[in-house]
């Protein structure tokens, strides 16, 4: 018998190319740095945080010694203004802290020397100060945010920064929707060619040009249009109205490129049924790229939220809730460009407070981030 010689066959296995490998671990190294960066910035928001929720604070009772005491006497004289003690309270009069036992009309009983602090005598007319920690459902809930005098309700700040995005949000989303609907359905491709780019163009001006902007064009016009009796030269509409201007070429942009997204068949489809443009535009593209739009949307909103620049010049500097739009307010992150911009010592309240509202900030906007992940999933349409 004849053996037949037979050929090795093609080698089939991938071949190495270095410089395919160089980009993959490019690609790897950014992504890793990308969530290192976010676990960092999660974990100082924590930490910081933490400090804010734990640490001691002592509160103003404007009630005072009504006669010097000595360091053995248990039994205090105080006045009768100021806020009234209870039995538990911890006060501090100067550097001495007391444990409070009882109350008898404008006297207190207290456990003198408490928390490895010295007995000392006091003189008359000391201030007393009680001790008060930050409750976590106080700081959601509470309406007035004065961290100096003990008061720390978030909710002035929270309303502020919902009441500008809101306004926003009616300034943008019908127009961009609209500018993304004559873009992809309406305008020439040259005509197109030419107004995307111009429309990119609002995205790059400074957030402080167009602070200014709203404080010095929008309130005028505002005033003019309402009366200055209504409109007060530092309100959240003039902000709210220039950062949906702001916000447009996002909402344009996204919204634009999931319409030009549905495949042109369905237009023709619906123009063969006897459609006009309008009706395919409204009835037929927009809900086939429905994800997409929402997904813009939800963005937007957290852009919203998370603008520093304009609030800080023209929604105006102090917490104020209210849900009037033509009256000043203090946005989250208006509140902390101020507080940061003063001279803040390391560890103090107001220090870690900021990282108190940032870390609610970062929740605020992780939250609308999912619910713009979830939408994408429900309402994704699938064409082969």
């Amino acid at each position: 018998m004849t053996e037949i010689a037979t050929q090795p066959g093609p080698d089939l296995r991938p071949k190495r190319r270095p410089g395919e490998q160089i980009v993959q671990m490019l690609i790897f190294l950014a992504a890793a740095i990308s969530i290192l960066t976010t676990i960092g910035i999660v974990y100082v928001l924590g930490r910081e945080s933490l400090k804010f929720f734990t640490s001691q604070m002592w509160e103003e009772t404007n009630k005072q010694l009504a006669a010097a005491v000595s360091p053995e006497q248990t039994w205090l004289p105080l006045t009768t203004s100021g806020s009234r003690l209870q039995p538990g309270d911890v006060i501090r009069i100067g550097a001495e802290v007391m444990e409070v036992v009882a109350v008898d009309g404008l006297q207190a009983q207290v456990i003198r020397g408490a928390q490895s602090t010295q007995a000392m005598a006091h003189p008359a007319a000391a201030d007393l100060y009680r001790e008060q920690h930050i409750n976590l459902w106080q700081f959601l809930t509470g309406t007035r945010w004065e961290p100096q005098i003990g008061h720390f309700g978030v909710l002035p700040l929270v309303n502020a920064t919902l009441m500008v995005s809101l306004i926003a949000m009616a300034v943008a989303l019908p127009l961009g929707l609209a500018i993304a609907i004559y873009l992809s359905e309406y305008a020439p491709r040259k005509v197109r060619d030419v107004l995307k780019p111009m429309l990119e163009v609002l995205a790059g001006i400074p957030t402080v040009v167009y602070g200014y902007f709203a404080l010095t064009f929008v309130t005028p016009l505002l005033r003019r249009l309402f009366g200055a009796d209504v409109v007060q030269i530092y309100n959240m509409a003039s902000a709210g109205i220039v950062i949906g201007i702001l916000i447009i070429p996002l909402v344009s942009s996204m919204s634009e490129d999931a319409l030009r997204a549905v495949p042109d068949s369905l237009r023709q489809a619906s123009y063969g049924l006897g459609a006009t443009r309008l009706e395919t535009a409204l009835k037929v593209v927009v809900p086939a790229a429905l994800s997409g739009i929402a997904a813009a949307f939800i963005l937007a909103i957290s852009r919203a939220i998370g603008e520093t620049m304009i609030v800080a010049i023209a929604a105006g500097a102090g917490p104020n809730l209210t849900f009037n739009p033509f009256q000043s307010a203090e946005t989250m992150t208006g509140h902390i460009v101020r507080i940061s911009g003063g001279d803040l010592s390391y560890d103090s309240i107001d220090y870690t407070s900021i990282f108190a509202i940032g870390l609610l900030l970062f929740l605020i906007t992780l939250t609308l981030n999912i619910i713009s992940q979830r939408v994408v999933r429900r309402f994704r349409e699938v064409y082969d």
